[in-house]
């Protein structure tokens, strides 16, 4: 029964982000996928995620224990002060961080973790930057 409170949930929070992506307002010149493809697409897969919660649910699911939960707060935590931390210290040194610490928690010895967490950050920088002409938060510092 969970699951399914859940599954009625996130499809009502779902139709929601439908409807608040496709307010968005498109400027004259524009691509031809523009801004609203991507929130349509990630609202879809969320909805159908939903309906597979709501028609499809597990009958003995599970609970993770006391401990997974906190690892579950814990995460969450380190998202919320990224995505804060984003404008503030910028993209490298963020994601920098934000990975090392996921991936660290994950079981990557600390070296691994900072070499990983430089190698998405610089990756990621390279390929949005480079690449794809995209800006990414600059942060204090400029970079």
């Amino acid at each position: 029964m969970n699951e399914r409170i859940f599954g009625i949930f996130s499809f009502i929070i779902a139709c929601g982000y439908i409807y608040v992506a496709s307010l968005t307002q498109l400027s004259f010149i524009s691509d031809p996928v523009g801004p609203k493809t991507f929130p349509y697409i990630v609202g879809s897969i969320f909805a159908v995620s939903s309906l597979f919660l709501i028609f499809k649910p597990e009958f003995d699911p599970k609970w993770p224990s006391l401990y997974k939960f906190l690892e579950i707060i814990f995460v969450t935590i380190i998202l919320i002060v990224y995505a804060y931390s984003l404008p503030i210290v910028g993209f490298l040194i963020s994601t920098l961080i934000a990975t090392f610490i996921l991936s660290w928690r994950l079981g990557a010895k600390i070296t691994e973790a900072l070499i990983f967490g430089a190698a998405v950050s610089f990756g990621i920088y390279f390929l949005f930057r480079t690449i794809l002409g995209l800006s990414l938060a600059k942060g204090i510092w400029g970079f």
